[in-house]
C-alpha cells in the first residue's frame, strides 16, 4: 500500500504558489549566467537562491535529494534540514537541470524541486540509474526493463494502435547509449537525442501530441529519476528505475542510504509516493517551459506546479515587476529580519 503523509496534505494546498517561488528565484539567478561557459558559476547560483526561498517556508524541511554530500557541496546537501519550522517533509531538488544546457544557451535547462511528506521520495544515491517511462492512458507494465527494447516499442505500439515507425523514443545523446540507439533504430522507431535535462525529457512522454515523445529510454541520473517520477506521480504515466552502480563507493553510498539490493527494479510509487508537489521554472526556452526573459523593468518566468493528491496542474506565465527580490543579498537581509522577529 503507498505511504501516506498525512500531517503535510494540507500544507501541501498551501505551499504551492510559494514553492513556485522556489524555482522561479532558481531559475532567474541561473538565468544570469546563460551562454556563459561556466555551469559551476550558473549552478551555485541558482543553488544559492533556491535555497534562501526554502528558508523561508513554514516547514521542517529535509533534503533527501541534493546538490551532493555534506562534504562535498555548501548548500542544499543531501541531510540538510531548511526551513522556519512546521510540518515534517521530505524535498528533492535540482536548482538547474542541465547546467551544460544553461552555460551554451541551449534549449531545456529548468529549476526543478518536488516536496513530500517525510519518507516519501526515495532516497536515491548520486549514481547512474537506467529508466523507462511512458506517459499516462497505459496498462500497468506494458513497459518494463526487463524486455527488451524491440519488445516494449513493439508493445507500446500495439497498446497505442500504431505502426512501430511512429513511435519516437527520447534518448539522452551520451556514448553509452550508442547500442540502444542502434537497437531501438533497428526495431523500426525513430530516436529523438537531448543533450541533458532528462527531467523534462520523461515528463515529454505525457504529452506525445505536442512533444513528439512516445517513451523515454536510457541511463541518467538516479537522483532525476526521483524528480522525474515525483511528476509523474502528479500527471500519470508509468516510470521504472534500476540504480547501476559504477565502482564500490557507489555501493558504498548505496548501503549507507539503505539501499542493499541494487537490482531492484523501482516503480513510480517506489521513488515518489503520497502527497506530492512538483514545481519546474524554465531557464532557457525548452519544449516544456518558456525561459527567463529580462526586460527594463520587469522579469517575466514560466512555471508548472503539479499536486499528486488532486492531480492539478498549474501553469504560471509570472511578471515580476519588484526585480529587486531576486538579489540574494535582499533575501539575507529579509530573513534574518524575519528571524530576528520571531
Amino acid at each position: 500500500m503507498e505511504k501516506q503523509s498525512g500531517p503535510a496534505t494540507g500544507l501541501m494546498r498551501t505551499l504551492s504558489l510559494d514553492i513556485a517561488r522556489v524555482t522561479e528565484a532558481a531559475a532567474v539567478a541561473a538565468a544570469h549566467f546563460r551562454g556563459r561557459g561556466d555551469e559551476m558559476q550558473a549552478d551555485v547560483a541558482a543553488a544559492r537562491a533556491m535555497r534562501r526561498e526554502l528558508e523561508d517556508l513554514p516547514i521542517s524541511g529535509r533534503v533527501v535529494i541534493g546538490e551532493g554530500e555534506q562534504d562535498v557541496v555548501p548548500v542544499l546537501y543531501i541531510g540538510e534540514e531548511i526551513g522556519l519550522g512546521g510540518s515534517e517533509v521530505d524535498i528533492a531538488v535540482d536548482p538547474l537541470e542541465g547546467i551544460s544546457l544553461c552555460a551554451k544557451s541551449l534549449p531545456g535547462a529548468l529549476a526543478v524541486l518536488a516536496m513530500a511528506g517525510h519518507g516519501a521520495l526515495l532516497h536515491a544515491p548520486d549514481m547512474y540509474m537506467e529508466k523507462i517511462a511512458i506517459g499516462p492512458g497505459f496498462e500497468a507494465g506494458i513497459v518494463s526493463l526487463d524486455l527488451t527494447v524491440a519488445e516494449n516499442l513493439h508493445r507500446l505500439a500495439e497498446a497505442k494502435g500504431v505502426e512501430i515507425r511512429e513511435i519516437t523514443a527520447c534518448v539522452l545523446d551520451r556514448p553509452r547509449h550508442a547500442k540502444l540507439i542502434g537497437e531501438i533504430r533497428a526495431a523500426g522507431a525513430a530516436v529523438a537525442l537531448i543533450g541533458d535535462g532528462d527531467i523534462a525529457g520523461v515528463i515529454q512522454t505525457c504529452e506525445p501530441e505536442e512533444t513528439g515523445i512516445d517513451i523515454y529510454m536510457g541511463t541518467g541520473g538516479a537522483p532525476e529519476g526521483v524528480l522525474a517520477a515525483a511528476a509523474l506521480r502528479c500527471i500519470g504515466g508509468q516510470m521504472e528505475g534500476r540504480l547501476s552502480a559504477l565502482n564500490d563507493e557507489q555501493v558504498r553510498r548505496a548501503a549507507m542510504l539503505g539501499i542493499e539490493d541494487l537490482s531492484r527494479k523501482y516503480s513510480t510509487a517506489d521513488m515518489a509516493s503520497g502527497d506530492i508537489i512538483f514545481a519546474a521554472t524554465g531557464v532557457t526556452d525548452g519544449p516544456l517551459l518558456t525561459g527567463v526573459k529580462f526586460y527594463d523593468g520587469r522579469i517575466e518566468t514560466h512555471t508548472v506546479i503539479m499536486r499528486s493528491a488532486t492531480r492539478t496542474v498549474r501553469w504560471i506565465y509570472a511578471e515580476h515587476l519588484d526585480v529587486h527580490k531576486f538579489a540574494l543579498e535582499a533575501h539575507d537581509q529579509t530573513l534574518a529580519l524575519k528571524r530576528g522577529a520571531l
